[in-house]
């Protein structure tokens, strides 16, 4: 990949929710795009991975057993690997994550959103 990249124009290529999007790799990690909107998000961890929620829109609730961060529009939060976690939206809400290439999407919780892999949106 060449050249800048505009968030904007990723949105308007895709309206489901819950499906990370792969708009760049970096040193072993994909640079992620996704919409949320509500409780789909199920309990679970990354054994071996940390992973990082960046808001663009929208706020976000980033729940761990033992507390809450409410994220809102230009916040970012990282959940330690091995911490037991979901999120849930209030609203619509866009996302960008950083997170290893190969990283489980739900750990090893299956759900009606877990993803096997990623789709890319080339440029």
């Amino acid at each position: 990949m060449s050249g800048a990249v505009n968030l904007d124009r990723c949105f308007e290529r895709f309206n489901d929710t819950f499906s990370p999007k792969i708009v760049g790799e970096l040193n072993g990690q994909y640079i992620l795009v996704v919409r949320v909107e509500g409780e789909k998000v199920p309990w679970h961890t990354h054994a071996n991975e940390d992973e990082m929620f960046l808001v663009l829109d929208g706020e976000l609730e980033v729940l761990e057993r033992d507390r809450t961060t409410v994220l809102r529009e230009g916040e970012f939060y990282i959940v330690p690997k091995g911490v037991e976690h979901r999120v849930v939206s209030q609203g619509h809400v866009r996302l960008m994550l950083f997170e290893p290439v190969g990283i489980a999407h739900t750990g090893k919780v299956n759900s009606e959103i877990t993803k096997k892999e990623f789709d890319r949106l080339e440029f």
